[in-house]
């Protein structure tokens, strides 16, 4: 009887390991090389499917090699993908539909997700990594979020590297890291 009981429990261990190891296979999977090391995001495209598209238009293009992360909240969120080092923002393409509601996701430490204006429905290439739990920028009744559409799943130490950055306000913009930290590349995997 005891060898039954732990042969189910070794058979049902492994299905249900199998079972989440499956459900991110096929999701797509970008690197972000950046001065500070490598940041591996995992895109949600079954939750956020005009975002991830949208994010991965701009990895595909090579929009985000040479920005920078210029916004750089230590506890709240580091945020990049739009400016150059020299705080020049970058042309970017059309506004999307903003996702918050219709995904469910949260935004959860380590999460990724769209920045955006006032405007729910203003993202274009910036993003941010939120560092802790920001409950504060899901969407709510009457209210949308803040998209989330990735989450990182190596390189937190890198992240973690970036939100202690020293920072300073420059060119009319608050919470720029004095050293730059540049996103060399981006490659979809």
């Amino acid at each position: 009887m005891r060898l039954l009981s732990a042969l189910v429990f070794v058979v049902c261990s492994a299905l249900s390991t199998q079972a989440l190891s499956a459900e991110g296979v096929g999701n797509p999977i970008v690197v972000l090389e950046t001065s500070k090391g490598d940041i591996t995001i995992e895109l949600l495209p079954d939750k956020a499917p005009i975002t991830v598209e949208n994010f991965l238009g701009y990895v595909k293009s090579g929009f985000y090699n040479g920005t920078i992360f210029h916004r750089v909240i230590r506890r709240f969120a580091v945020q990049g993908g739009g400016f150059t080092p020299d705080l020049s923002e970058k042309p970017n393409g059309e506004s999307i539909i903003n996702e918050s509601k219709s995904s469910g996701l949260r935004n959860d430490r380590w999460t990724v997700a769209m920045a955006r204006t006032d405007d729910p429905n203003s993202a274009r290439s910036q993003f941010f990594i939120n560092m802790r739990m920001n409950l504060d920028l899901d969407s709510r009744m009457g209210r949308d979020g803040y998209a989330v559409f990735g989450k990182v799943i190596d390189g937190q130490n890198v992240v973690r590297d970036i939100a202690i950055s020293e920072t300073h306000s420059t060119g009319g913009m608050k919470d720029v890291p004095v050293e730059p930290i540049l996103i060399i590349s981006t490659t979809l995997k």
